[in-house]
């Protein structure tokens, strides 16, 4: 493992090169990954599928696919 000491900017930098070195389809797998962990965090309290809000539209339980 190396450690490394750098700005914050360089570092937002380095990541955002890694991720356009991805391809296409490389990049939407890791947008899935990430969108699985963001959903497996820890919150106070959480929505039943049926009373959440997107915008304009409410999601129903027919609408969730499995």
């Amino acid at each position: 493992m190396e450690i490394r000491f750098q700005t914050k900017k360089e570092s937002k930098q380095q990541q955002q090169q890694v991720f356009l070195n991805l391809s296409g389809e490389e990049r939407f797998m890791k947008f899935l990954d990430l969108s699985r962990t963001i959903n497996r965090l820890p919150v106070k309290t959480r929505s039943s599928f049926e009373h959440r809000y997107k915008g304009n539209f409410l999601l129903t339980e027919k609408d969730k696919k499995k």
